[in-house]
């Protein structure tokens, strides 16, 4: 087993920058403004030859244990729990201010090895403020400037104590075959999206059974999109909460913007998209939005009911809802329509149900025999118009891939083939196949000629 670090400290001390530094990849936001980490993240780092686990947290404040960020130091003391070392991180540009020396008996309390960190000490300015780092009593601390990665070699140095003997990881890509067929065994990459206060860490925290990510009242708590590895009745899941999607004439500020385009990128990083609606307010036009990007992306989907507990004793309102979203919805027709209460637990198994379903259905394959059998049948019951008097000609069909399911049309004047018609086959397809809830795209190939002027 690999060893966990956890990089603690005050608000802006440049722990997510660190956090990116060793995981060389920009996975947590960056901003000048304090407070943007909330959320605990996991991710894999590497320093050398060194391969580890390291967790970025949020900043370390001195308030009420029932206020946001009393629950956001909750998640980081969460962390140093969890931790095998801990890196104690201070800005060597402000020098040792009170909170440091606050929380630096926290982490001596721990009884965890700290490791200390004078952080931005680049130039003179820098290194007077990592001498002043000694007072905190954490041993002798190391200069390091973790945007410009200077001083990593001693960081390395200070880690090789921890190091353990790693197990090899399987490296395939997550169900990624080429005859479509799924590998049980490797685990589905699930996004939960949808507006903000949806709830989407609460449902995410009750799947975990813990309170793993931050929640509360407040919309828009969760900035980062911060995958975890779940396990659910055998199957094993990559699950990923993410920001609230507000419309986008609503987003002003730039970390806003920053954490919603982690969010898109959790979508199409992902295999399933569970779009999480209040059902107390379903299918604003934001949610709409949110269906159509899912769409667009080529993800299966699901759509979960959160909060049916506050709705569920009217009369029909689970059909009401179903009929308005075939209505709404035609381009995903047929995806899967979930009650849940991420709060009481209601409705998980179902939940994941469907997701297991979908993703299935994402990777079906058929084959070219059973799709030109099918279209013999599609073409006699509703043959394609003519265009300026003559027949559009299609000769037949195939599935090139999966995930999403794409289809390909081949013969003559299919350009000129009607929208109307298109959709037609698309629905027909989604039908005789049962490929409910996942976006179906549809190639035209029209076949050259061999005497057309060039």
């Amino acid at each position: 087993m690999t060893f966990k670090v956890a990089i603690i400290g005050r608000p802006n001390v440049g722990k997510s920058t660190l956090f990116n530094r060793l995981v060389g990849k920009k996975l947590a936001l960056v901003d000048d403004k304090p407070g943007v980490t909330r959320d605990r993240r996991v991710g894999e780092a590497k320093l050398g030859d060194l391969r580890f686990q390291v967790i970025d947290t949020a900043g370390l404040e001195d308030a009420p244990v029932e206020s946001l960020q009393g629950r956001m130091r909750s998640q980081t003391e969460a962390a140093i729990d969890e931790a095998d070392v801990v890196l104690f991180v201070m800005d060597a540009r402000m020098g040792v201010m009170p909170d440091d020396r606050h929380f630096a008996q926290a982490a001596r309390r721990s009884g965890k090895p700290v490791l200390l960190l004078a952080n931005k000490a680049e130039g003179k300015a820098g290194t007077d403020g990592a001498y002043d780092a000694f007072s905190l009593g954490l041993g002798d601390p190391l200069a390091i400037s973790a945007e410009h990665g200077e001083g990593l070699v001693d960081l390395y140095q200070a880690l090789l104590a921890f190091e353990v003997e790693e197990i090899e990881d399987d490296e395939r890509e997550p169900n990624d075959s080429e005859d479509g067929e799924v590998d049980p065994s490797l685990p589905i990459r699930v996004a939960v999206v949808g507006r903000p206060n949806a709830g989407k860490s609460t449902l995410i925290n009750r799947f975990l059974g813990e309170e793993r990510l931050l929640v509360g009242p407040e919309a828009g708590i969760t900035r980062d999109a911060i995958g975890l590895d779940l396990e659910w009745k055998g199957r094993t899941f990559k699950i990923f909460d993410t920001a609230g999607l507000r419309k986008r004439g609503k987003i002003e500020e730039k970390l806003e913007k920053l954490a919603v385009s982690d969010g898109i990128r959790a979508v199409k990083f992902a295999e399933v998209a569970i779009v999480l609606l209040d059902a107390t307010i379903p299918f604003e036009k934001q949610d709409l939005s949110i269906v159509d990007l899912v769409e667009k992306e080529g993800r299966a989907l699901v759509i979960g009911l959160n909060k049916w507990d506050l709705v569920r004793a009217e009369k029909g309102k689970l059909a009401d809802l179903q009929e308005k979203m075939d209505r709404l919805l035609p381009q995903v027709k047929g995806a899967p329509l979930v009650p849940v209460s991420g709060l009481g637990g209601h409705g998980l198994d179902q939940l994941m149900a469907a997701v297991i379903k979908v993703h299935q259905v994402w990777n079906k394959r058929v084959s070219t025999a059973q799709l030109n059998r099918f279209l013999e049948g599609a073409l006699s019951a509703n043959p394609p118009p003519a265009v300026s008097g003559r027949r559009i000609k299609i000769r037949y069909m195939t599935q090139p891939k999966a995930r999403p399911p794409y289809f390909a049309l081949f013969g003559n004047q299919l350009d000129a083939l009607p929208e109307s018609w298109r959709r037609y086959l698309v629905n027909t397809l989604r039908t005789t196949f049962d490929m409910p809830g996942v976006p179906i795209r549809l190639s035209m190939r029209t076949s050259d000629n061999p005497f057309a002027k060039k």
